[in-house]
């Protein structure tokens, strides 16, 4: 029996769908390849913007005095000597340098987080006359310039004798970071339901035992991620460091930064950008290390309020 093989060839007014089938996806895969194609553009530009002058501080560290002036600046170094360094870290007094920011940072830290919570407990949670008068006073704070208190600041200080210690780096960092750190723990208690209180002093807790108990513990990832953004500010002042450090020994890391210069103005640029190399990687690791609690920490804050 004699198949017919012109039956089994499609027609030619029907059109074929198995090769419509075989080239839509390479279409498709091209048109959505094309359509993110100016995202990941941007994506590269911003890394690159980013990532280019650290990588040019890190190199430039390794320079020596006459590469930074005999060559050009995308230039590769020499060598990878860590001679900059050491004159960083034992000429340039970084050692010192570093030891005064985290005997300036940390108390500053631990006053604002302290007093900043539990202000905003006391104005979010608890109820009382005139708590709005005063988170508006707090909030004032922000939009007071600290530039226009530094010498009636330094007044004080030179008058009750503390100009020659690091306490008034601390209260000051501590006054101007009250302010923000107030406001923006106010919003984050604001984000926790009023029935969890409630709760908790129906079962006998007071005030105290829940802001300790209750409060601080929801508060953790907000009360990180607010103490990393006062560290940033603190660490990296130097209009106020510079106003109220009297002696060389008082000086934070980024008053030690300018005695790379001398009174002529001349630079040392090896042991300069390592000691700035020092501190911005040190900064990096440590953000990377607390991201996923900054990123819990603002979005918590922003689910009510």
């Amino acid at each position: 029996m004699a198949i017919d093989t012109a039956a089994l060839r499609p027609s030619a007014g029907i059109p074929s769908t198995t090769g419509v089938a075989s080239r839509r996806p390479p279409r498709r895969s091209a048109k959505r390849m094309l359509r993110k194609l100016p995202v990941r553009l941007l994506i590269t530009l911003l890394v690159v913007v980013e990532v280019y002058p650290i990588v040019w501080l890190v190199l430039g560290s390794f320079k020596t005095q006459n590469e930074f002036f005999a060559k050009p600046t995308w230039a590769l170094p020499e060598s990878f000597s860590f001679d900059n360094y050491v004159a960083a870290w034992t000429t340039g007094n970084l050692a010192n340098n570093l030891l005064n920011s985290i005997l300036v940072t940390v108390p500053s830290l631990f006053f604002m987080i302290v007093l900043g919570v539990a202000a905003a407990y006391a104005l979010e949670v608890m109820v009382w006359k005139g708590r709005n008068t005063v988170l508006l006073a707090f909030v004032a704070g922000i939009m007071i310039p600290g530039q226009m208190i530094l010498v009636p600041l330094f007044t004080v200080y030179f008058r009750t004798g503390l100009t020659n210690s690091l306490w008034p780096l601390i209260i000051t960092y501590t006054v101007m970071g009250l302010p923000l750190t107030v406001f923006l723990m106010a919003a984050y208690f604001r984000a926790i339901p009023r029935e969890v209180f409630e709760a908790s002093t129906l079962d006998g807790a007071g005030m105290v035992k829940s802001f300790f108990l209750i409060g601080v513990p929801m508060m953790r990832n907000a009360i990180i991620t607010i103490a990393l953004v006062e560290f940033f500010s603190v660490w990296n002042d130097l209009l106020i460091a510079l106003t109220f450090t009297t002696k060389s020994e008082l000086a934070t890391v980024q008053v030690g930064l300018l005695n790379f210069s001398d009174e002529y103005g001349s630079t040392d640029y090896g042991p300069l950008f390592a000691a700035i190399s020092i501190n911005v990687v040190g900064m990096l690791v440590l953000y990377l290390f607390l991201n996923k609690q900054i990123m819990t920490g603002l979005a918590s804050g922003s689910l009510k309020g």
